[in-house]
């Protein structure tokens, strides 16, 4: 996989964070066309990676124009990460939607839309932080 402009998957989760709040506005029932909206765009993320991400592609298209070029770029994996663990929030939140679980579904919606806004607002992937702790994990386990 090719480098990535860093600065594409913190406009994917700004975007992100504002589907997942009209989710939870709209509730577990008006709120699964968002949901599914999102989980679609988790699953190409997860599947074939951030640069194929639809929201990367709002990005290239009508932001990073505007914007000079990236410092440095980034290795995709640890995104593709964090939208694999998204794309599990939110099936989890689908799931708990479907089956009249309000709490799960709220639950699941509230834990993929505070990942998302540490990234939107902070610039920290909390799904990017796992990745490469589970990496100089198992580097530490090989080496042992």
């Amino acid at each position: 996989m090719s480098p990535i402009d860093p600065r594409g998957p913190r406009f994917a989760a700004a975007v992100t964070a504002a589907v997942l709040i009209a989710a939870l506005l709209l509730g577990p029932r008006w709120g699964l066309v968002p949901l599914a909206v999102q989980l679609a765009a988790f699953g190409v993320g997860a599947v074939l990676g951030p640069a194929r991400q639809p929201y990367s592609w709002l990005f290239r298209r009508f932001v990073r124009p505007r914007l000079g070029p990236p410092a440095t770029l980034e290795d995709p994996r640890p995104p593709r990460f964090a939208q694999a663990v998204g794309l599990g929030f939110a099936l989890i939140a689908l799931a708990g939607a479907l089956a009249g679980a309000a709490p799960v579904h709220l639950a699941a919606l509230g834990f993929a839309l505070v990942a998302a806004l540490l990234n939107a607002v902070f610039d920290f992937c909390l799904g990017c932080e796992v990745y490469l702790r589970v990496q100089r994990a198992r580097a530490v386990g090989v080496a042992r």
